[in-house]
């Protein structure tokens, strides 16, 4: 049986020998703990040097490799280019309710917003198909809300249209299209791990918090980086 060695003291696995700082366990842990349990089971600051070298080595995200449903990339919904330029303030206003939700509920991580990009799409894909709608459920609060921020994004949207146009020309199929662009975006950036916040933190970046408050959507010019 292995028995940890004074000179062997890895805060993880007491086996191998520590050789960098992890604060998130407040201690210093081996290289292959922080590379087996990085954004796993460790819930790494996003200041971590390790964190960020590792973003900067991995490889993009592919079908594949990275076992991604199709289903739920929504392959079947078409983004034309035309789409994005004529929809950027839909797109922004929406990358920022993002932000807002993530913003307000610390604990959110890039599978929560995923999850909840997944089921709006799914309901207004079904919305647009059959003109049906009804809310499927989320599996957390945090999910709910997240959700319930991009919903209220979208009637803000219309209100916006109808204040200063008389009508609002938004359709749910536009909707539809930009959550799936999200949707794609957020598989796009996130690792993938349980605990990742990549995503997030692109949307942070997107919306830093100084001017989060006093910078509106429509205002803040096209920081989008498409996939």
């Amino acid at each position: 049986m292995l028995t940890r060695s004074p000179r062997l003291s890895c805060a993880s696995c007491e086996i191998r020998k520590e050789k960098r700082f992890c604060p998130a366990v407040h201690g210093r842990i081996c290289p292959q703990c922080c590379g087996e349990q990085r954004e796993v089971t460790i819930d790494c600051p996003s200041d971590c040097p390790y964190l960020l070298q590792a973003r900067e080595h991995e490889k993009p995200r592919s079908l594949e490799r990275d076992q991604i449903d199709p289903a739920g990339l929504f392959l079947q919904v078409e983004l034309p280019d035309q789409f994005m330029y004529e929809k950027e303030h839909l797109l922004m206003g929406l990358t920022y309710a993002l932000a807002k939700a993530a913003r307000a509920d610390r604990s959110l991580r890039d599978q929560d917003l995923i999850a909840a990009l997944v089921v709006l799409s799914q309901s207004y894909e079904r919305l647009v198909n059959s003109g049906l709608h009804y809310e499927q459920p989320l599996t957390s609060e945090s999910q709910r809300r997240a959700a319930a921020e991009v919903e209220t994004m979208v009637k803000e949207y219309r209100e916006a249209e109808q204040k200063h146009t008389g009508y609002s020309s938004l359709r749910d199929s536009d909707v539809l299209k930009a959550l799936v662009f999200l949707l794609r975006l957020a598989h796009g950036r996130t690792s993938g791990r349980p605990k990742s916040r990549a995503f997030v933190e692109f949307l942070f970046a997107q919306f830093p918090e100084k001017e989060a408050a006093v910078v509106a959507p429509a205002e803040a010019g096209s920081r989008i980086i498409l996939p």
